[in-house]
């Protein structure tokens, strides 16, 4: 790896979700910028420490562990601003109720750091409205794409693996099932499209604080036949279920980036997206961006039984997964890092 000069940076990486809750967005973002650093030979990174001779210390998550090992910690202060006060709503209950508690909390932590990075351009327009001072740089979450790569082989393997027929047609969403992912519109496209089979990949891991928690249980547990919600399940197991399938959705209302549709452009699926501006500078170019909820099947058909369409997005996704490639993502933050000492 290039290195700005001959010092090895010690870097000590913070997040609360090693120890919690996983199976969501912000946990996957920190084990793949952690590995993309480790696999660096000018950056001593460790997680959850708080060394006194540290030259940085990043906190992924914004709980109070984080702030404790940033205080007790020797570096200059990075935070990656994964959520935003509009991320809970939809995700915790009693999230609209709270959004003055957490906007207030998220402004207070957000100030405490030296560089706060954003993961989106949106993110940074949202912490500028809480009334965040500190510097604001956005760094997009990436991922190392490799650990996805797909191919006709592996494509039949993975459907062999989970039992899903060579001729099936499959559609694939992912994330955290929650209101706010519109996981009721995946449910609904089911419903519709008999002769579909589709899998969402993820389940409810904040459990009975979840938003609307027995709503989403009930729908997880009377799907259609033709739709299979596998769970929360291993990080290491979900590239298995983009390999099997032919299109990725995400109906998802509000993102602060969405590290799951980089994981589905990086198994070479087309991706189809609720068009919305959160995916303005990030997303659009290499999406189909459904404009209604029906808009979902609509597009979904179209690239079933329009071969030049999904040949054409497949290209695109293609672009998402090189733009936001791990080993990039990490030369970037490094250039953070040393800016800060």
């Amino acid at each position: 790896m290039s290195k700005k000069d001959d010092k090895k940076l010690i870097v000590d990486m913070i997040s609360e979700s090693e120890f919690t809750v996983q199976g969501h967005g912000v946990h996957t973002a920190f084990v793949e910028m952690t590995n993309a650093l480790k696999d660096r030979n000018d950056i001593d990174i460790a997680v959850n420490k708080a060394r006194l001779d540290a030259d940085i210390v990043h906190a992924q998550t914004t709980g109070l562990y984080s702030m404790k090992k940033m205080r007790q910690s020797g570096g200059k202060k990075v935070v990656s601003a994964h959520v935003v006060p509009a991320s809970f709503i939809g995700s915790i209950k009693g999230a609209k109720l709270l959004e003055p508690l957490a906007r207030a909390y998220l402004r207070w932590f957000y100030n405490k750091a030296d560089l706060v990075l954003a993961v989106s351009d949106y993110t940074k327009n949202e912490l500028e409205k809480i009334g965040v001072k500190k510097p604001i740089s956005i760094l997009y979450n990436t991922i190392d794409t490799a650990k996805y790569a797909n191919s006709p082989a592996k494509k039949k393997s993975a459907r062999q693996k989970l039992g899903i027929s060579n001729d099936a047609f499959v559609v694939v969403g992912s994330g955290q099932v929650q209101p706010r992912k519109r996981v009721d519109v995946f449910f609904n496209m089911a419903e519709k499209m008999p002769d579909v089979e589709f899998v969402w990949v993820g389940g409810v891991p904040f459990g009975v604080i979840a938003a609307e928690n027995g709503a989403m249980q009930r729908m997880m547990n009377n799907p259609p036949k033709n739709l299979k919600f596998t769970g929360v399940i291993p990080l290491d197991d979900v590239a298995d279920y983009y390999r099997a399938a032919d299109v990725f959705v995400l109906p998802s209302e509000q993102e602060t980036f969405g590290l799951v549709v980089v994981e589905a452009a990086a198994a070479g699926l087309p991706v189809v997206l609720r068009d919305i501006s959160d995916y303005d500078t990030t997303f659009r170019d290499g999406a189909v961006m459904a404009s209604s909820d029906s808009d979902f099947v609509t597009q979904v058909d179209k690239l079933r039984r329009n071969k030049k369409f999904y040949s054409q997005q497949c290209r695109l996704a293609e672009k998402i997964a090189k733009r936001f490639d791990s080993s990039a993502g990490a030369e970037r933050l490094v250039e953070f890092y040393r800016s800060l000492i």
